[in-house]
């Protein structure tokens, strides 16, 4: 958000000084210098800038809803001018600290009489533009009035404009689809007909279907806000105290006033929330003989193993959070139920019995379990994070030694991945399967230039790196490099690439198949961006080991909570928010 927001409250007190003199001579006739109040229709107009811009009007209505305090105004509607394309309400620019007699102070349900120029407020850098008055004087008038009815929309209007500072009551069913700047800014992004898409998920960057997506996002966003341009705000007054809800939830008969700021239309909600009872899905349950799990753990720093060495450059601030990450993925990984697991984001610490790598699997184990981590002896990679292998000893068991890909991007930039290949515990027969793990360079711009700078395309930074990363994991896979001779692969990891994006569109071209659409499971995500749903996690199937696949799924565990409910301020003691990323699995026969 830009910087702007948190200066909103000062801009308004530089702009309004003569208000609070206004104030406390209105009542006494001198605020009716002009004869005649303009329908605030006509002061709004069509367009997105009042045609009266610059000049002084009077206008009357009744006051809606009172932002000073968070604003640096308030909200004035009146009866109507007649023209549908026209909003009959407008923002009066007052500072919270302009106080008049009582009478004359603002109040919602009050009708006012104002005398001021119009201007248009500009919010950041988007080009946000608010119709509004900058008042010489506000009279109380003396007839009662009523609170104007919320206009009620029962779908996404074609344009917001009309509604700009009018009540309004939406109707139709609203989905949350991003909760990154509630806390941060008391914001909630909400979408009409359900969650808002990666457009690079639904569709290849550049196409018309691309654009369509975009288009259709644009169409069905709003914001939720509360009324205020605080940051931080010490609580986010329209929840009421209920706990902040995850992505995907509906909510229903919002009300508030369509206000435009900060690069995007909002409603700045009058009435508290109503959120339904949460719902959390539970681990999800895939067929086959083989269970092969992938998850991106967000940063699984242990400082120097000894319970000292915080704060580690990433992750876990203190030990004690140390602590809490590890249970809540410990509390994943179980529910999933894996035979396999490719692991991201691990602490690049050697395999020694202080590292990240070997205390987690001392968590998995206490109480009973036999889980083993592949041990590559050194890395793979000199990168900070790196890429690991769990198992299960008593359902699968190691065959051969470890490979894995070094040099051109994969280093400091993707992660070396990381291959084994297994075969059924106990000798039984079967063609051994190999996993690959797997974590591509992300999307962040920093060093990034020429092909690998962002080509605005909806692919952001380094997507040539990722590319080359897919045509050399592919190309490396064919040389056989675990010796085992079999055909039998499987691709998991965080590929920083949305489906149809370059990357992953490569390693379909090479014959690799998406183990989510040929299980044929509808709208998969792993991850939550910007109030955007996709995949960053992905699983993909050599021909041979497709034939043998019987299920995939991934567990909404993570990319739908809300940041609060991670390790460093929820309950360790569940997998809710245990990571960024959503683990996924797939079931496989022999």
């Amino acid at each position: 958000m830009p910087l702007f927001r948190s200066c909103i409250h000062l801009l308004a007190v530089a702009m309004l000084l003569c208000a609070c003199d206004a104030l406390g001579q209105a009542g006494n006739g001198s605020a009716a210098s002009l004869s005649q109040a303009l329908p605030i229709g006509q002061v709004q107009g069509s367009g997105a800038r009042s045609p009266l811009e610059g000049r002084t009007v009077v206008v009357q209505g009744v006051v809606t809803a009172d932002f000073r305090a968070g604003l640096g105004g308030f909200f004035l509607q009146d009866g109507g001018d007649g023209d549908d394309a026209t909003s009959d309400a407008l923002f009066v620019q007052l500072a919270a600290d302009a106080q008049g007699d009582g009478a004359q102070t603002p109040q919602v349900g009050r009708a006012y009489r104002v005398e001021g120029t119009v201007v248009e407020l500009e919010h950041g850098r988007q080009g946000s533009r608010l119709t509004a008055l900058a008042p010489a004087s506000i009279e109380a008038l003396p007839a009662s009035a009523a609170l104007p009815a919320p206009v009620t929309l029962a779908t996404a209007p074609a344009d917001w404009e009309r509604f700009e500072g009018m009540r309004v009551r939406i109707a139709a069913p609203l989905t949350i689809s991003g909760t990154e700047s509630l806390a941060r800014y008391g914001e909630l992004s909400v979408a009409f007909g359900g969650r808002l898409w990666q457009p690079s998920e639904r569709a290849r960057p550049g196409s018309a279907g691309y654009r369509q997506v975009e288009a259709d996002n644009a169409h069905r966003r709003l914001l939720l806000d509360d009324g205020s341009g605080e940051r931080d705000p010490a609580q986010v007054d329209y929840l009421d105290g209920q706990a902040a809800p995850r992505t995907g939830t509906v909510l229903r008969d919002v009300e508030g006033i369509v206000d435009e700021r900060h690069g995007g239309w909002r409603l700045q909600l009058t009435q508290p929330l109503t959120l339904p009872t949460r719902v959390r899905p539970p681990p999800p349950r895939v067929v086959g003989a083989l269970k092969v799990a992938a998850f991106n753990l967000e940063n699984l720093f242990n400082g120097d193993g000894r319970g000292g060495g915080f704060p580690t450059p990433r992750g876990a601030r203190t030990e004690a959070q140390w602590q809490a990450q590890v249970s809540k993925l410990v509390a994943a990984v179980r529910a999933l139920d894996a035979d396999i697991a490719a692991l991201m984001e691990l602490e690049n610490d050697g395999y020694g019995p202080h590292s990240s790598l070997a205390q987690f699997v001392d968590a998995l184990n206490a109480g009973g379990g036999d889980w083993r981590f592949v041990d590559a002896g050194r890395g793979p990679g000199v990168d900070a994070i790196r890429v690991g292998l769990i198992y299960r000893a008593g359902r699968v068991a190691p065959v051969g030694q470890p490979a894995m890909l070094e040099g051109g991007p994969f280093g400091e930039r993707s992660r070396v991945p990381l291959a084994q290949a297994f075969a059924r515990a106990g000798g039984k027969a079967g063609k051994p399967v190999i996993v690959v793990a797997n974590h591509f360079k992300s999307k962040g711009c920093s060093e990034a230039a020429g092909a690998d700078a962002d080509q605005r395309d909806g692919q952001a930074c380094w997507n040539a790196l990722r590319t080359d990363s897919a045509q050399r994991l592919d190309a490396w896979l064919r040389t056989d490099p675990t010796g085992t001779g079999s055909d039998r692969q499987l691709l998991l990891g965080d590929f920083n690439a949305y489906a149809m994006e370059d990357p992953m569109q490569a390693l379909r071209e090479a014959g690799w198949i998406d183990a989510f659409a040929a299980a044929r499971v509808e709208q998969p995500y792993s991850y939550v961006y910007n109030g955007l749903s996709g995949r960053l996690d992905h699983a993909l199937l050599s021909p041979s080991l497709a034939r043998r696949l019987r299920g995939a799924a991934e567990w909404h565990i993570n990319a739908d909570e809300p940041g609060s409910e991670g390790y460093a301020q929820g309950d360790a003691s569940v997998p809710w928010r245990s990571s960024d990323h959503d683990p996924l699995i797939v079931g496989l026969d022999w």
